[in-house]
């Protein structure tokens, strides 16, 4: 987060980070010398070197950036230029009241503002003045490189190595630096996904599990359930304020004189919930007989393929319900009458209703519901097995449920503030999908099996998943709260060197 934040202490934590990570690889060095191969050609030991690589890389494209004081490309500049919310003209007033020599007048990037915490907002200039004729614009006096770079650029230069390295940074073509710059924002972006990969392909390399045909189930259980998972922490994040500018924190959508046009164009949550739901049931409508492929369909695999089409479905009428076209062509029979003509009061009635200011799609939450209700109901080769499966099949009607209790407070009280309202029932909807993701990843025939051969009934699993997902999402609200006072710090850097500036 404190690279998403671009702050000065990025460079820091990741040369940490790494310093650890080479650790851990020595001490796995010498683990392996001293022990037999248990699991050939795993994809653990493989992916453990390729993101080892990709770090490395990212590191070292870090310090070509602060060679070149270089902090994001050109586009994201101009957006930030042109994407600004001023302050307003009272407020200033009463704040050159009480300094006397402060800029006349100020404003603030809208990425800088409460809208969320999104990575792709966040803002590295100093604010810039209102047009004002007796005061100079800062951005003609600022500085070429951002001020958080340029503490690591000072620290940097006091080694001979990278005084050298900063030199030939300085040489390499625009394009070149661009591509770099686009693969360091990447791997910001999949880290945390390609971490949690190797998590998994940890437990199944150390466990020794998802052998041969198994193998099938246990990608399937992984991969869904790690859906879940991640829609349950993208569930916790939007209620904390991520992706405010995008309008999905429960929040009013801010137009695109504020955020911009890229983020004023980016569809509903509810559209991308859908959309998923939908993807996933167009494609796993032919893997469901993958582990039994040429033999014959059995209840289970025509039970499963059901499901599929439920989702490919419900996540397709949860798309045309986001849609603005399809919701035009439905008034069709109304708006064909002019209102133009008649008299003030019914013009009122012709204004579109409050309702269409937010989006109340309840369908996506509908299919989880149904999901939840079928796997727990579902017949399984074992008892431990069906008690696991009705264990996540519970928590997802509970994700369910607390969504309706989230559209029934919209809807009593719409949003009304760019900033994020924060509805408390969203919490519990993000515990049930995390801990649900999580007892599903568990709900494979191998690890049940393993349960089963040690004596470990369901609720093993299920005390050790809540206690697993509390921890995780008091660590997230760490993690995005850490990013926040990045971004404050860094604002407080960029006004105590506009003071200085001559």
């Amino acid at each position: 987060m404190l690279s998403v934040a671009r702050s000065s202490l990025a460079l820091a934590a990741q040369m940490g980070f790494f310093s650890l990570n080479g650790f851990g690889l020595l001490v796995g060095a010498l683990y392996n010398g001293r022990t037999p191969i248990l699991y050939e050609n795993n994809l653990h030991h493989k992916l453990g070197w390729a993101v080892t690589w990709a770090v490395l890389a990212q590191i070292i494209i870090g310090l070509l950036r602060c060679g070149t004081g270089e902090n994001k490309t050109e586009e994201a500049h101009r957006e930030e230029r042109v994407a600004f919310m001023p302050a307003g003209r009272e407020h200033m007033t009463g704040y050159q009241r009480l300094q006397p020599g402060s800029l006349a007048s100020m404003h603030r990037y809208s990425h800088d503002s409460a809208h969320g915490t999104e990575s792709n907002t966040t803002s590295s200039d100093c604010p810039r003045e209102g047009k004002d004729e007796e005061t100079p614009h800062i951005e003609d006096q600022a500085p070429d490189h951002d001020i958080p770079y340029e503490a690591n650029r000072r620290l940097l230069n006091s080694v001979k190595l990278f005084r050298q390295l900063s030199r030939m940074s300085q040489l390499l073509p625009y394009q070149i630096r661009k591509l770099l710059s686009l693969y360091y924002d990447a791997v910001d972006i999949l880290i945390l996904i390609i971490g949690f990969v190797l998590i998994l392909t940890g437990f199944v390399t150390y466990g020794g599990v998802f052998r041969h045909n198994n193998i099938f189930n246990g990608l399937a259980h992984s991969i869904k359930g790690g859906i879940f998972f991640w829609y349950g922490l993208l569930t916790l994040s939007r209620w904390m304020g991520c992706f405010a500018s995008y309008g999905w924190a429960w929040n009013v959508r801010p137009s695109h004189r504020i955020v911009g046009a890229r983020h004023a164009k980016v569809p509903s949550a509810e559209f991308v919930e859908s959309f998923v739901i939908f993807l996933y049931g167009s494609t796993n409508v032919f893997l469901e007989h993958l582990a039994g492929w040429g033999d014959a369909w059995t209840a289970q695999d025509l039970e499963h393929v059901s499901i599929s089409i439920m989702f490919f479905g419900g996540g397709l009428f949860g798309m045309l319900v986001e849609s603005r076209k399809i919701r035009d062509l439905l008034n069709a029979s109304l708006s064909q009458w002019d209102a133009s003509g008649h008299q003030y009061s019914q013009k009122r009635r012709w204004a579109p209703p409050q309702t269409y200011s937010f989006s109340m799609n309840p369908f996506p939450a509908l299919i989880i519901l149904l999901l939840g209700l079928m796997m727990s109901s579902h017949h399984q080769h074992s008892t431990v097995s069906t008690m696991v499966h009705k264990q996540w099949g519970m928590l997802f009607v509970g994700f369910a449920l607390a969504r309706a209790v989230t559209y029934i407070l919209i809807y009593l009280g719409p949003p009304s503030s760019y900033l994020p309202s924060r509805p408390p029932s969203e919490i519990v909807a993000s515990f049930c999908l995390i801990s649900g993701g999580l007892v599903f990843i568990a709900s494979n025939k191998d690890t049940v099996a393993a349960m089963e051969s040690h004596g470990l009934n369901a609720m093993f699993v299920f005390i050790v998943t809540m206690g697993l997902t509390a921890f995780l999402m008091a660590w997230e609200v760490i993690v995005l709260a850490i990013k926040g006072w990045a971004i404050g710090r860094r604002g407080l850097d960029c006004h105590a060197a506009c003071r200085t500036l001559p």
